[in-house]
């Protein structure tokens, strides 16, 4: 299911990717961040490969949160493939703004997440192939 309008999706078929690639047999569920009703900040495993994915969503307040991605295998590298908020993304006035970015990281890796009011970021990361 994807909650938004059809026309947005159809507009922005870089960002549906990050909807077609989510599995839904989970492995690992983790919180990194929550506070009921201001934002919440998921990572979970895939079942059937080393995938990994984030999701962080916040209220109508932007802010800025750190996440460690000491859940990722530790010795292995992994590409990033994010999907965030623009920076002058906010709910009210440029809903639709989004940046889609890839970087390496691995375990020891600390990413900050910039939530603007009334967005999120969703993250996959994949291990880089030998």
């Amino acid at each position: 299911m994807a909650a938004d309008l059809p026309e947005h999706y159809e507009a922005r078929p870089d960002a549906f990717q990050f909807i077609k690639d989510v599995p839904v047999d989970w492995e690992d569920t983790r919180v990194l961040h929550a506070r009921i009703g201001d934002y919440v900040t998921i990572v979970r495993k895939d079942r059937h490969s080393d995938d990994w994915y984030l999701g962080s969503i916040t209220d109508e307040y932007g802010r800025t949160l750190r996440a460690p991605l000491s859940f990722l295998e530790p010795g292995r590298k992994y590409v990033a493939e994010i999907y965030r908020d623009a920076p002058d993304a906010d709910w009210r006035t440029n809903p639709l703004a989004i940046e889609i970015t890839r970087q390496i990281v691995d375990a020891s890796t600390v990413l900050t997440l910039r939530l603007a009011p009334g967005g999120g970021t969703a993250i996959r990361f994949h291990p880089v192939e030998e």
